[in-house]
């Protein structure tokens, strides 16, 4: 007749149980910080492979004799003229621009010497030139050791376009294998709860695609307007100002007005009347997209309120930076859908009337 065990070894094996499990979750842990890089391009790149992925399908199922390997070339080959499209839509005048900064250099320091010009003018209603001069030696000190983050920007750039040839990579197979990766997942599970799974996964994709073609959308609008202000108003480098303002448009809340407040201090360079009139289109325009583009584009895809949108940013970038801002709203987005279907699933909708106690007595027939 076997005895049961003691209590001693129950604790002994609950705790060792324990201490294993804090072990795992430490390597996992360190496994992750030590993959960050990698895991951040997986991250990015399941985003983009979910918002791809509808259209693949689209077209798988209007061309039912095309194979879903050449639907999913062709729409990354479209998405990848399409990058190219806006990078040469910017970098072209970025290059002329850039040419022309070069040749006029000379004219601006002596302009700058002189006191001439807006920022002329700044330089010496404050005696920044005479700053400079009589800290030269500090200066030029500072300048040579720039040749340290020098390279560390040149490392950083090889990273980034290493990071973006693996994303594209990445997000090319997730697409290509979706459905298989999918079916499998589903297999483990019965019918019921498969199609439950599958059901609140394209309610998770819908969001995650909505959010970020119609963000795209909206910063592509932002810079295309804040391109034709400036260029009206002869502001120079009006195309590399309208880049950073729609990249900065990207990020939520905060990322419009701070592309504002710098395309407006170099509007005000130029001339007093291009400052007022950058800040007016920005105060108008600010109306719009929240008001208008906002709403219609982002209505049936992320419904979230404000302060859950502000929460999510916060935490966002705390724990990621840029990367978690850019992510926190279609992140927070799925968890809204997961949540509720969780709450809808185990517990149903609220009790008609609120009951106390195990034996689940209304709260108007217990005794005072």
């Amino acid at each position: 007749m076997r005895t049961a065990p003691s209590d001693t070894a129950v604790v002994a094996r609950r705790t060792l149980v324990v201490i294993g499990l804090v072990l795992a979750t430490l390597l996992v842990l360190f496994l992750a910080y030590e993959t960050r890089q990698v895991l951040t391009w997986m991250i990015v790149s399941v985003f983009f492979a979910v918002a791809l992925h509808p259209v693949v399908t689209w077209l798988t199922r209007r061309a039912g004799w095309m194979k879903r390997w050449l639907a999913t070339l062709l729409v990354f080959l479209l998405a990848l003229i399409l990058i190219v499209g806006l990078v040469t839509l910017f970098v072209v005048p970025l290059v002329r621009e850039g040419s022309q900064v070069i040749t006029d250099w000379p004219k601006l320091v002596e302009d700058l010497r002189a006191g001439r010009g807006p920022v002329g003018n700044l330089i010496e209603r404050y005696d920044l030139l005479e700053y400079a001069q009589k800290n030269a030696d500090r200066i030029r000190e500072y300048a040579t050791g720039l040749g340290a983050p020098t390279l560390a920007f040149l490392r950083g750039a090889a990273t980034t376009v290493a990071g973006i040839v693996t994303i594209f990579v990445l997000s090319y197979l997730m697409v290509l294998e979706a459905p298989k990766v999918v079916d499998g997942f589903l297999a483990l599970f019965g019918d019921r709860r498969a199609e439950h799974i599958r059901r609140v996964g394209h309610d998770c994709a819908k969001t995650i695609t909505g959010y970020i073609s119609g963000n795209l959308l909206i910063s592509v609008i932002c810079g295309l307007l804040t391109f034709a202000v400036l260029a009206v108003m002869g502001v120079p480098y009006a195309s590399l100002i309208a880049l950073f303002v729609g990249l900065m448009d990207l990020i939520p809340l905060v990322g419009a007005t701070l592309g504002a407040v710098v395309a407006s201090l170099m509007a005000f360079t130029h001339s007093t009347t291009a400052g007022i009139v950058t800040v007016v289109f920005f105060v108008l325009y600010q109306q719009l997209e929240n008001h208008l583009l906002q709403p219609i584009i982002f209505a049936r895809t992320v419904k979230l309120n404000p302060l859950t949108v502000l929460i999510a940013i916060l935490i966002a970038v705390e724990i990621a930076g840029i990367l978690g801002a850019l992510l926190a709203i279609p992140i927070a987005g799925i968890l809204q859908i997961i949540a509720r279907d969780i709450w809808d699933a185990r517990r149903g909708r609220l009790k008609d009337e609120p009951t106390v106690g195990e034996d689940r007595v209304p709260v108007d027939a217990k005794p005072a």
